[in-house]
């Protein structure tokens, strides 16, 4: 191990009466040490010396033990080469025994020290490692009510506080090391600096660094909820806005600041750290009974880069549990619990006062018409923005009903992007949440309310009602961290001097729009690379994929493997997580959620999903549909042709990858997605699904009784019924021809259509005539300029339509087709001729 002590420095043991104190602490002091060996940190043989924040005699002994279980040097000890006789001194300490006051204590007189021990000997060095020290951070389910009032906060307790948190929580004691700083760089960089100058800087650097790290870990020094509603109030944004009410609605201009200052009272948060850590301990409880475990992958990473920036997180929208558990497990693993964007619909007596305390914050689903209510709201995300408030919010503006991404709304992208260039003081980073279950509490709600019944409006009858929830349990929750996405990058790409907006309330570049675009879509995206696959996400892949949702155990087995090993050797992102389980341990699992059930048999067990529970199961098919869109297009490629030209995969896959990409989120480019072609044909190749003809240029599947070619159904089959939903919309824009229907109207026939074909046959998936769906479609259509909205407001096309119609026909059969032309155009109509496919040619 690297020899880091202060070798130089003359050994002297601590006074008898604190080794005393340190034996009497170890066994009620419980220390977690950040990193868990932060000897790796420090140099070798450079003497080290210990930054800590507050001067006490807590923490020194702290310091002392959790060096000691690190294999550091003593704190205690003289520092080699000085005239010090500790290795450590604080920022600031407090005088007297219970009531004393703080004193700063500038750090001026150590550091001088140690910057005159280094003159005129330039091979000399010293490591100052600052410490933080935290005294019962995260109260756990074991702790009581009562110690969270005496956890870490900002402010800086006596003597007699620090030993009731001590006794109340030392067993939640968090001891964190910082990244060394060498002393001899700093002062080479600094040049001709006074020594007394010198030493004010490095502790304005350590002030700095210990309010960074602080916030991370216990959370912004908010003022009272007053002092935050007041500032909004008197800042000139809202002031304007207040005096502009009173004379459009001829009221005084009292009544307007009342009216004002209500409407920022339903919205502001009334932050409580001791509510905070309250919640955690019940929260643990609550967990217990439902789930099974939460993990959380990559959360390291997110963790590594957040110091220093303005976080909000942006995670997938799935549960009303969403709220919770994220806060929950940030809040466990050393974060602040982040300020939440929540619907005024949740602001219910005694549950909307408690999340407020919270951290939530309560936003109108509109603010059209009242110009006040939007510069009061605008405003409040700005101060909280410019305190360093971290924030979540979600951009799907509501919870997915289907389980894939909803299209981004960017109303508070749009309001966060605004406020940074106002005051751009802290650089903003979007961090996507992926939020993975195996059962949602919510899933026969939203089976109805996709089946045409109304949504249930939240009410706290309706929350008592729903503590039925906690007799069942539902499984695993996975919390997958995607790739951050800073702000200032995608701002300088504008090639614009976007800094010149800043300060101006107002501002609204020409280049805004897109970049609120691009963080949209980037979010999105990245929430799906960091997608985790669960067992009864592969179940609803495979099961799902069959006609009568039925598969004999030995089919199911094999295709469950051959799923799993298509995620392995094709990765779609170093971010997806895949669950462990082999294929029989995944079936054995679906039977213990009663996902699926087994039906015995002589010649062998089938496993089966009735027709209810295929409705709830095509939510957690639909959580991971993108990841297997490459391969369902291949397969797609396959089912009604025996042999295509891999050329004509390619190209076609192309083609369609646009509307393929604007549905799932997919992350890669036209080229991009091409190279991930050619990768699944090769994959299938290996595997004996396809086989390669004419020197590679030709790829051929086996007979359609042969288990490779029912391997390639099951596939294709998940991204089926997008192709179904496509050649609705072409088929009834065909119908009506140009100039005659406008967008709402195309939407509204193809749902009608998509629902009626659905119930022809017996499809067990609601998100097919999903009108959201529907119109993200025609939308990308128009981007595509495939059809547009001609003067009239009627949609216009040409003859790229004929192109669609007729690529279509090489995925699906003709069948289906006459089906949705017997829907659209009415029974004894034909089909556009445009040519056909290989099966239709042969016959």
């Amino acid at each position: 191990m690297p020899n880091h002590s202060n070798a130089d420095a003359p050994r002297s043991r601590a006074p008898w009466w604190f080794t005393l104190a340190g034996q009497l602490l170890q066994s009620w002091v419980r220390i977690r040490r950040d990193p868990a060996e932060p000897a790796t940190l420090l140099q070798a043989g450079v003497p080290v010396c210990y930054a800590i924040e507050r001067d006490g005699f807590s923490d020194a002994l702290i310091l002392q033990r959790a060096c000691r279980e690190a294999g550091l040097p003593s704190p205690m000890q003289p520092l080699a080469g000085t005239r010090r006789r500790r290795s450590v001194f604080a920022l600031a300490r407090r005088d007297g025994w219970i009531f004393g006051r703080i004193r700063s204590r500038t750090p001026n007189e150590p550091l001088g020290q140690l910057v005159h021990s280094l003159e005129g000997f330039p091979e000399r060095d010293i490591q100052i490692v600052p410490v933080s020290i935290y005294v019962g951070r995260a109260p756990n389910r074991d702790t009581g009510w009562f110690r969270v009032l005496f956890s870490e906060n900002w402010v800086m307790v006596g003597s007699f506080r620090r030993l009731l948190a001590l006794l109340l929580n030392g067993r939640d004691t968090v001891v964190q090391f910082s990244a060394p700083v060498s002393l001899r760089k700093v002062l080479d960089e600094s040049g001709d600096i006074a020594p007394e100058r010198f030493a004010r800087k490095i502790a304005r650097v350590l002030r700095t660094h210990f309010r960074r790290i602080r916030t991370a870990v216990v959370g912004p020094d908010l003022s009272h909820r007053r002092t935050v509603v007041d500032s909004v109030l008197n800042a000139e944004p809202v002031r304007a806005a207040i005096a502009a009410s009173a004379a459009k609605e001829k009221i005084s201009h009292a009544k307007a600041w009342r009216k004002a200052h209500k409407m920022l009272l339903e919205i502001a948060a009334d932050y409580s750290h001791p509510v905070v850590r309250s919640a955690s301990f019940v929260l643990s409880s609550f967990w217990n009974k439902l789930y099974d475990g939460i993990a959380m992958h990559h959360f390291d990473k997110a963790r590594a880069v957040a110091p220093g920036h303005e976080v909000i997180y942006v995670p997938c929208h799935r549960s009303h549990a969403d709220y919770l558990l994220l806060s929950y497990q940030l809040h466990v693993s050393g974060v602040v619990v982040p300020h939440i964007a929540a619907g005024v619909n949740l602001n219910l007596p005694v549950i909307g006062p408690i999340l407020r305390r919270g951290g939530a914050f309560f936003m109108r689903r509109s603010f059209k018409g009242n110009a006040l209510y939007s510069v009061v709201f605008n405003e409040y995300l700005a101060q909280l923005i410019d305190r360093g408030v971290p924030m979540e919010y979600f951009i799907e503006g509501g919870r997915s009903r289907t389980g894939r991404l909803l299209a981004p709304r960017a109303g508070m992208l749009v309001m966060t992007i605004r406020a940074f260039l106002r005051a751009p003081r802290r650089p903003v980073l979007f961090q996507p949440v992926y939020i993975g279950y195996e059962k949602l509490m919510e899933g026969n709600a939203y089976a109805g309310e996709l089946s045409g019944k109304p949504k249930e409006k939240e009410s706290l009858l309706g929350l008592l009602r729903g503590l039925k929830v906690l007799r069942q349990r539902y499984g695993h929750v996975a919390l997958n961290f995607g790739e951050p996405i800073e702000l200032n990058p995608l701002l300088d790409a504008t090639g614009t001097d976007w800094r010149a907006a800043s300060g101006d309330p107002d501002a609204r570049p020409e280049w805004l729009n897109d970049v609120v675009d691009q963080v949209a879509e980037r979010i999105q995206v990245n929430i799906n690379r960091a997608a985790d696959v669960n067992p009864i996400n592969l179940l609803a892949l495979v099961l799902l994929a069959t006609p009568k949702h039925a598969m004999a155990e030995s089919d199911l087995l094999a295709q469950l493997e051959l799923s799993k090993a298509l995620l392995e050797e094709l990765p779609y992102s170093d971010r997806v997580t895949l669950t462990p389980m082999n294929p029989a341990g995944i079936i054995a699992y679906g039977e213990q959620m009663a996902w699926i059930q087994r039906v015995k048999h002589p010649l062998g067990d089938v496993l089966t999903v009735s027709g209810e529970q295929a409705v709830l199961l095509s939510y957690f098919r639909n959580n991971v549909l993108h990841l297997t869109a490459t391969a369902a297009w291949v397969a797609c490629c396959f089912l009604n042709n025996r042999r295509m030209a891999r050329a004509t995969v390619v190209r076609l896959g192309t083609l369609i990858y646009p509307f393929i990409q604007s549905e799932l989120f997919l992350p890669w480019d036209s080229d991009g997605f091409a190279a991930q072609l050619e990768a699944t044909l090769d994959f299938f190749i290996r595997r004996g699904l396809l086989e390669s003809r004419s020197d590679g240029r030709t790829v051929e599947r086996g007979p359609g009784q042969e288990d490779s070619a029912f391997q390639l159904k099951v596939i294709a089959r998940g991204l089926l019924q997008a192709f179904e939903r496509y050649y609705i919309t072409l088929a009834a824009l065909a119908k009506h021809g140009p100039h005659t229907i406008t967008g709402a109207e195309l939407e509204t026939t193809c749902t009608l259509t998509a629902q009626r074909l659905g119930l022809l046959n017996e499809l067990s998936a609601p998100e097919f005539f999903d009108k959201a769906l529907f119109r993200g479609f025609i939308q990308k259509l128009r981007e595509q300029r495939v059809v547009w909205t001609d003067e009239g407001g009627k949609l216009d096309y040409d003859n790229a339509l004929e192109g669609m119609v007729r690529d279509a026909r090489v995925i699906l059969s003709r069948d289906v087709r006459h089906s949705i032309l017997k829907i659209t155009q009415g029974a004894g109509e034909k089909e556009p001729p445009a040519g056909g496919d290989a099966a239709e040619q042969a016959a």
